[in-house]
């Protein structure tokens, strides 16, 4: 008896609530990939792989000619920059409206404090503000920004810096939050100020999560300034969209081939930032 109880379950006893989680995801699932009207089977076609071999045989021979390679070189060092530009915006904005939500910065929450309502009565307008800012996609922004600013890459910057500013934003908060407030805490009851709070109690706990999701996004605003070129907002996407316009898939190939090459430096450059920085 005393052997038999020491021997391990054969039966995983969390077998059943994990069988009965899965059929529930499978069956909310399905109507979302009826709604979708997804069907893998059209990809095995005959005539649909015609078409997509016809499409993708118009990329060859790629477009080298020397003042194209140029064309796509200066769209390239363009993309970077609008996406550089636009996540130094979006953090410059996102950072200060992250600190405004944030409760781990509260007197109030060390005691009664004067105007205790004040905080709150704040804080909502500006989550609602960040919630506004994420909501509607960058592609959204860029179109408003077009007509506001014309084509080029300051819509795009624009683009990036308002969107991501609300994604960060809710980030940082989240991140400021999820640390460890206690030497927040204890340099408010010290006496000390909520910036000093801010610099010492919280900043030091949170920065490694905040650089290492600022790199991430930075990484991201680059592939979305290139979406963002369709509608007019500069870049490698612009360039793209008027040679698709010419049904010209040489120079199309050539610019994804640019575009993949901006993506895998990014990738380096965000790893050797998260080693030096994190």
């Amino acid at each position: 008896m005393a052997l038999a109880a020491t021997l391990p379950a054969t039966r995983d006893p969390a077998l059943a609530p994990r069988l009965a989680l899965t059929a529930a995801a499978l069956l909310l699932l399905w109507p979302a990939v009826e709604l979708s009207e997804l069907d893998p089977r059209a990809l095995l076609d005959g005539n649909n792989l015609q078409v997509m071999g016809r499409f993708l045989g118009s990329f060859f021979p790629l477009a080298l000619q020397a003042d194209f390679l140029s064309l796509v070189l200066r769209s390239t060092v363009e993309t970077l920059a609008l996406a550089t530009a636009g996540i130094a915006l979006a953090i410059a904005a996102g950072f200060p409206l992250a600190m405004m939500v944030s409760q781990s910065l509260s007197v109030s929450r060390i005691g009664p404090a004067r105007r205790a309502w004040l905080g709150p009565a704040l804080r909502v307008p500006v989550r609602a503000l960040l919630v506004v800012m994420r909501s509607i996609p960058e592609i959204v922004w860029a179109l408003l920004f077009v007509r506001a600013v014309g084509l080029g890459p300051a819509a795009g910057v624009l683009a990036i810096a308002v969107n991501y500013a609300g994604m960060l934003g809710k980030v940082y908060f989240e991140i400021f939050e999820a640390g460890d407030t206690r030497p927040a805490r204890a340099i408010l009851e010290g006496g000390g100020r909520r910036v000093h709070a801010f610099a010492y109690g919280v900043l030091p706990v949170a920065l490694p999560e905040i650089v290492s999701y600022s790199v991430y996004r930075w990484e991201c605003a680059i592939r979305a300034s290139v979406v963002m070129g369709f509608v007019g907002a500069g870049g490698l996407g612009q360039q793209m969209e008027l040679s698709m316009r010419m049904l010209n898939g040489g120079e199309v190939a050539t610019m994804l081939i640019a575009f993949l090459a901006l993506v895998m430096i990014a990738d380096q450059v965000s790893s050797i930032l998260r080693k030096v920085l994190v």
